[in-house]
């Protein structure tokens, strides 16, 4: 061993690099969800990620405090209703690390 410490090569930088706010797994999926639609009620994202409230709801809140999302509190009627919507720093930070984890594993175009 020669006692000079390399540099990582451009693939393993660029997964060193993943962005771990949205490297989590349930919030690379609440992100994808958001990204494909508008708007999406708290529900959904419960049924279709399969997390109970309160994780879904831990997600969310460290998502919102990212700027990667927002989130609408209203009522219909008598009933509340809890939507959320991506933002563009969120499509921005969804984007950059899917470029990322496809040049770190050498997908990339």
């Amino acid at each position: 061993m020669s006692g000079s410490v390399s540099r990582p090569k451009p693939g393993v930088r660029a997964l060193l690099e993943l962005d771990r706010l949205v490297h989590e797994p349930a919030r690379l999926a609440i992100l994808t969800i958001l990204a494909a639609a508008e708007e999406v009620e708290f529900l959904f994202l419960e049924e279709t990620t399969g997390l109970t409230r309160g994780n879904l709801s831990s997600h969310l809140s460290k998502l919102e405090a990212g700027a990667y999302l927002t989130v609408k509190k209203s009522f219909r009627g008598k009933i509340p209703a809890t939507s959320c919507r991506i933002t563009r720093e969120g499509r921005r930070a969804l984007d950059g690390y899917r470029r990322r984890l496809f040049d770190g594993l050498d997908l990339a175009e």
